[in-house]
């Protein structure tokens, strides 16, 4: 699939500037500004909202924060902080042009629309607003007023050749292919490096005449150009097929695969040539490798049965032929491959049967699936509560390349963060630590009050840190440090009364030392000691929660959803969550404000599948504490589980702002 024309992305600030009473106010607003410059987008975001924590009556925060969350794709973030800036001050023009490119983005093109008209009335030949409602009045199909917008645009910029291919793309929509390829070589003779321009006109070579050398010169000119696309390559693959260079093509599919290990269209194609080369065994792999990204990918599992049936493996043929079927009930051709592949097996009456309904449905007027063709076309305009759902598991099935410890360091949290590869996963419960990794996001640890007041006490050897990312011990003299310290705890212990806090103080060490079990008996002791002792039953709820992590086998059952991040292998296993559960349960009694408790019992309730109660323990937290980013990420996490696409944004949206970053990642994927 050819890529469209993308919008063209403010990247210059409005110099404009208010007058503010404190100059603390200003200077945050100034260092705010400074890191929107250099593209430290969520750094960004967190001092603009110091800024509109303390005063929320100013425009210019919420405008910049909207332009900051617009290149990180939050496009409903971006539109929200837009309209905050403008009901503070309607005569901001550029607040109304950012709301059009986010609303264009989320498909809102006619208020996108009216939002470029109202900026033209103070800027009328703005280039960028121009463009961008140029190319909205042609998704609309008023195609009409995308001409003449076209036109005054082309009038006051002849050298701006994006304007020559977005009326050309205008023009194929209307099926003036002749003005079109006009078009598109003008802006090529404009600019030799308009990438879009040699996909154009490779297309309509494609399209209008057949003409593969053609479109097969102008890709190999835009891999030129963007030689790490992987899309190109497997657009260019189709082209070397289509001219009989099957190796080419394999050459091909094999570099986009090395770009993108999971682009499940290079892996189905593929897969594709493979079978037609005979290389039977190896196309099975790639067809396997696309249902493990996307399980529900029929065309995949229609085409692996195929193949299976050709080298003798009748049952699982037969197994994805029943899935296929399933989703599918009116598909002949999938009726008639079982009941072939049952008459090789011997099952003379179940192939009876399946060729009796094939003939039904081939007679009928019923329509049936293209489940033999590529799966590039697109998708469509909106999706169904399921289908959400589908492709968030695909998504969070998807094997991660980045290192765990460099995904909330400084470094990755600069830039367009929503392009990383991270994995897709919830945030973690929190815990009481002795060691945190400060970002510029986060300086420090967060905070519970019980914890400062066992830190005030100066009972234990190390003070207390609140995190949900817990570093790795790597450093040997720390280590050796807490096990110093267990055995002071337990010399200590042994010649004196016992005290809670001393049991506790030795099971922080176990934890921080990694044994769990150690550091449950001694939290143990200390309840027996203190009934009420608040953080020793967060911690033991903790320990045990890792200590079931550890048992876990790390094989995860394919058929599990993916949200299921935890393997229930059996009783015990549950029996031991519900201890979990229980002694969050006791902290939240203990400790009726700890937003933390009833957070921590969401993940728990997550891991479960139990994903009504997990969003009531989220929203607990959140109502507990309203600037809790996890909880919203997390609870945004459960909604698109559960196929609620738009609270499930909503809740991202809301988490990034707070500073949660893989927030903008899933935005942009769930928005692809």
């Amino acid at each position: 699939m050819f890529r469209r024309l993308s919008f063209i992305i403010i990247s210059t600030l409005a110099l404009w500037t208010g007058a503010s009473a404190q100059i603390n106010t200003d200077q945050v607003m100034r260092i705010g500004r400074n890191t929107l410059y250099f593209e430290d987008y969520v750094l960004s975001i967190q001092y603009f909202n110091q800024v509109i924590n303390a005063k929320p009556h100013l425009a210019q925060p919420y405008f910049y924060r909207a332009i900051a969350k617009l290149n990180l794709e939050d496009y409903l973030g971006a539109e929200a902080d837009a309209t905050l800036a403008i009901e503070r001050n309607p005569f901001i023009t550029d607040a109304y042009e950012v709301r059009a490119v986010a609303r264009q983005n989320m498909g809102k093109l006619a208020e996108a629309v009216d939002d470029y008209d109202h900026a033209l009335t103070d800027m009328p030949v703005n280039r960028g607003v121009l463009y961008n409602k140029a190319l909205a009045l042609t998704d609309m199909k008023d195609y009409s007023r995308a001409d003449s917008t076209f036109e005054i645009l082309i009038d006051a910029f002849p050298k701006f050749d994006s304007a020559f291919l977005g009326r050309a793309r205008m023009r194929l929509l209307t099926n003036d292919t002749i003005a079109a390829t006009a078009d598109i070589d003008h802006a090529l003779a404009l600019n030799r490096n308009a990438v879009n321009g040699y996909i154009m006109r490779a297309d309509i070579a494609i399209n209008s005449h057949r003409d593969y050398p053609a479109a097969l010169a102008d890709m190999n000119e835009a891999i030129k150009l963007q030689p790490r696309y992987a899309g190109f390559f497997i657009n260019r693959a189709y082209l070397r097929y289509m001219t009989d260079d099957y190796y080419g093509a394999m050459a091909d599919y094999d570099y986009a695969l090395q770009l993108e290990p999971s682009n499940t269209v290079a892996l189905f194609n593929r897969g594709l040539l493979r079978s037609e080369v005979h290389d039977i065994n190896k196309a099975i792999d790639d067809f396997s490798q696309v249902l493990r990204i996307d399980p529900m990918e029929y065309k995949a599992m229609y085409n692996r049965a195929m193949l299976l049936a050709d080298i003798g493996d009748y049952d699982a043929a037969i197994a994805d032929l029943n899935t296929v079927i399933d989703a599918y009930p009116q598909f002949a051709a999938a009726y008639f491959m079982r009941y072939d592949v049952k008459r090789r097996k011997g099952d003379m009456n179940g192939a009876k049967t399946d060729y009796d309904r094939s003939m039904s449905l081939a007679g009928s007027d019923e329509m049936t699936p293209t489940l033999m063709a590529d799966n590039t076309g697109d998708e469509p305009a909106t999706e169904t509560q399921e289908e959400v759902k589908r492709r968030f598991e695909s998504l969070a099935t998807v094997d991660d390349n980045s290192e765990p410890d460099q995904v909330y360091s400084n470094q990755n949290i600069r830039g367009k963060v929503q392009d990383r590869n991270l994995a897709i996963e919830m945030e973690p419960m929190f815990a009481l630590t002795y060691y945190t990794s400060p970002t510029e996001l986060k300086q420090s640890g967060d905070y519970i009050k019980e914890a400062d007041e066992v830190n005030a006490t100066r009972a234990l050897r190390f003070l207390l840190q609140v995190t949900n990312h817990i570093p790795a011990m790597n450093d040997e003299d720390v280590i050796r440090a807490h096990f110093s310290s267990i055995d002071y705890y337990t010399s200590y212990l042994s010649t004196h009364k016992a005290r809670p806090i001393d049991f506790f103080g030795r099971a922080m060490d176990y934890i921080t030392t990694r044994n769990y079990d150690q550091a449950i008996t001694d939290l143990d002791r200390a309840i027996e000691l203190a009934p009420d002792f608040t953080v020793a039953y967060l911690m033991r709820a903790d320990a045990r929660a890792r200590n079931i992590m550890t048992d876990i086998v790390h094989e995860p059952d394919q058929s599990a959803p993916a949200g299921a991040q935890v393997t229930l292998a059996s009783r015990e296993a549950i029996d031991n969550w519900q201890m979990v559960i229980a002694d969050l349960d006791r902290v939240a009694k203990l400790s009726p404000d700890m937003a933390i408790a009833h957070y921590n019992k969401g993940v728990v309730l997550a891991r479960l599948q139990d994903f009504t109660s997990a969003l009531r323990a989220f929203s607990r937290a959140i109502e507990l504490k309203p600037d809790f980013g996890e909880a919203y990420y997390n609870r945004g996490y459960v909604y698109l589980h559960l196929g609620n696409r738009d609270a499930g944004t909503t809740d991202l949206s809301k988490a990034g702002e707070l500073g949660i970053v893989p927030s903008y990642n899933l935005l942009k994927r769930m928005n692809r």
